[in-house]
């Protein structure tokens, strides 16, 4: 297995045009389905197709797609630091009104353990996109049977890239195995998949997929080279979130210093 550093290294000599003939050879266009920004049946991975998201004029005002509410995955794309406050800031310009950073992220739930009351407990990894209570993210609106982003142009780097990713050791791979790839390219479970792309837009997509591996590597090396194994003791909540800024509490501050 080569080193993060090896990989970083790898990230940076990713040829965009190779990356968008890629692209190109699997074909993509974005149907606006909601699939990549909603909860999702564990058994049916891909989110809620548009229109079958959260009904705001139903009478349960908690019922969700279709009223299967029950043991639902809630939606998880990952960001970085930086990203959740260009969306914050994002946000606060598009409802006028102020955003803090539990309103755009949570801790990546996977490695939390839960106390007795449900409640996560621990230490982990990455930050992940705020979910509602339909398990959607909270940034995601429909509006004629479309889904639609109310911070596209602030949306972080994995929602900007999906479905695709490369294949670099310390990347991630969204949505599970690949089910088409291309050289280095991996796509993931999308409707959007084999649809015609233009020269233009595939470049622009592998720009963004070479800067999505880039800072994926350089948060894991920041990662590893700040962890800091007493800042769980130090901490004020139950769950410590490590990124490339350093230790953090649930709430986006940082764990007081020794």
């Amino acid at each position: 297995m080569k080193s993060l550093e090896a990989e970083l290294a790898a990230a940076r000599d990713l040829d965009v045009a190779d990356l968008a003939d890629a692209i190109e050879s699997i074909g993509f266009e974005c149907t606006r389905c909601g699939g990549c920004c909603t909860g999702y049946a564990p058994d049916e991975p891909g989110g809620a197709p548009a229109g079958a998201g959260k009904d705001e004029d139903a009478v349960e005002a908690d019922s969700c797609h279709d009223g299967d509410d029950a043991d639902r995955e809630p939606h998880t794309a990952t960001v970085f630091p930086d990203e959740v406050r260009r969306v914050a800031d994002a946000a606060e310009d598009e409802f006028g009104e102020a955003y803090d950073w539990r309103d755009v992220a949570r801790p990546m739930p996977f490695g939390l353990d839960a106390d007795a009351d449900g409640d996560p407990v621990g230490e982990t990894f990455e930050w992940a996109l705020a979910t509602d209570d339909c398990g959607d993210c909270t940034f995601y609106q429909e509006s004629d049977g479309q889904g639609a982003c109310t911070v596209h142009d602030a949306r972080p780097l994995i929602c900007r890239t999906y479905p695709f990713s490369v294949a670099l050791e310390g990347t991630s791979q969204p949505m599970g195995e690949a089910v088409d790839e291309a050289g280095v390219v991996r796509a993931h479970e999308c409707e959007g998949l084999g649809r015609d792309i233009s020269r233009e837009d595939a470049e622009e997509l592998a720009g963004a997929l070479k800067e999505r591996a880039v800072r994926e590597l350089e948060e894991a090396i920041g990662v590893r080279d700040g962890y800091d194994p007493g800042a769980r003791e130090r901490a004020d909540g139950d769950v410590v979130v490590f990124d490339s800024e350093g230790p953090k509490e649930a709430d986006g501050t940082p764990v007081r210093s020794e």
